[in-house]
């Protein structure tokens, strides 16, 4: 890999990417990592114009639901769900009125898709048969587009959420590949990649993202960003890690904030036409005000309300901030 200088990568970035639509490569994404801290909001503005060049200026908006909480095999050392840990999340189980209910809630606050998570290293026939249920009630009664992220699939499983009329699959490789054995031993960054293999030979769009301040590199954040890439996702969810009481990672320190703002500009500039999407840990890791600077610095999607098992903000104020900072919320019939 030959080294970029950061003193170069912008206008190399201006050319390739805003010019072009080509992502960076691993030396160019590790140089914008690397920017100092005076160059962030020349970062920001480009990845902006890169976004409403390649994107356009919509912002998604989506909501997402629990099937199933707590009580998960997997040892992922961020997540509070895992029955491996003392972490104080209780097991939980929704019906199928439950989540037709919460998909009419989410399609009220203008959102256009819901997607629901179940804390499972992959679904049983139990789960899977109410999983299929649930999409097509939901698909008669609200008019939103329904996503999942249910886990590890077999291809037969895969072949059923698509007939069932899933569209959206989520599956987050979490982080880059040289340092998934540090945040999971109990399956395999390989075993991820599979899935998602699978889920877009049949044709449901990929979203795929992972967790930054996981004790990651520069270097391996760049490596993350490439390895997206590589993927084609339609969307890459970018959560920043909030650290949870029981967890291995409870004492882990949260990532600065302009850590966080250079890791969205980068991976804008890697993924210049990808769904960049605002998810779990943003709230502690920026705030109000670098919310709004990632919005305008990339950014072009967000999850409203509650994540999984965090606090987010209440709908209304990240609606209320789109209109602030005057970026249209993206209609239904403008994802088809």
């Amino acid at each position: 890999m030959t080294a970029v200088s950061p003193a170069d990568v912008l206008e190399i970035a201006r050319e390739k990417v805003l010019g072009r639509g080509e992502g960076l490569d691993h030396a160019e994404t590790l140089a914008v990592l690397q920017l100092d801290d005076d160059k962030v909001d020349e970062l920001l503005a480009l990845a902006h114009e890169v976004r409403l060049k390649w994107c356009g200026e919509e912002v998604e908006v989506e909501g997402i639901i629990s099937l199933k909480t707590g009580g998960c095999p997997e040892d992922c050392h961020f997540c509070s769900q895992s029955g491996l840990f003392q972490s104080p999340v209780r097991n939980a189980w929704l019906d199928i009125p439950a989540l037709v209910d919460a998909a009419k809630q989410t399609q009220k606050t203008g959102a256009t898709e819901f997607c629901i998570v179940a804390a499972v290293k992959g679904p049983d026939e139990n789960l899977l048969s109410q999983l299929e249920q649930a999409v097509r009630v939901i698909q008669e009664e609200v008019d939103i587009n329904v996503a999942a992220s249910v886990g590890i699939l077999t291809q037969d499983q895969v072949d059923r959420l698509a007939k069932a009329g899933v569209h959206r699959y989520n599956h987050n490789l979490e982080t880059a590949r040289s340092h998934f054995p540090n945040v999971v031993t109990t399956h395999s960054w390989e075993d991820r990649a599979e899935t998602l293999r699978m889920v877009a030979e049949a044709g449901m769009e990929v979203c795929c993202g992972g967790i930054l301040g996981m004790g990651e590199t520069l270097e391996q954040r760049a490596e993350f960003a490439q390895d997206l890439a590589a993927l084609n996702p339609t969307e890459v969810p970018m959560n920043f890690l909030d650290p949870r009481p029981g967890t291995p990672f409870e004492g882990r320190e949260p990532l600065a904030a302009k850590d966080a703002l250079r890791a969205i500009g980068a991976f804008r500039l890697a993924l210049p036409k990808t769904i960049l999407r605002f998810a779990g840990g943003r709230e502690l890791t920026l705030g109000d005000l670098g919310a709004e600077q990632g919005l305008l610095g990339g950014i072009n999607a967000v999850i409203v309300g509650n994540y999984l098992t965090t606090l987010g903000r209440p709908a209304e104020q990240d609606l209320d901030m789109l209109g602030k900072i005057r970026l249209p919320i993206k209609a239904l019939n403008a994802t088809v």
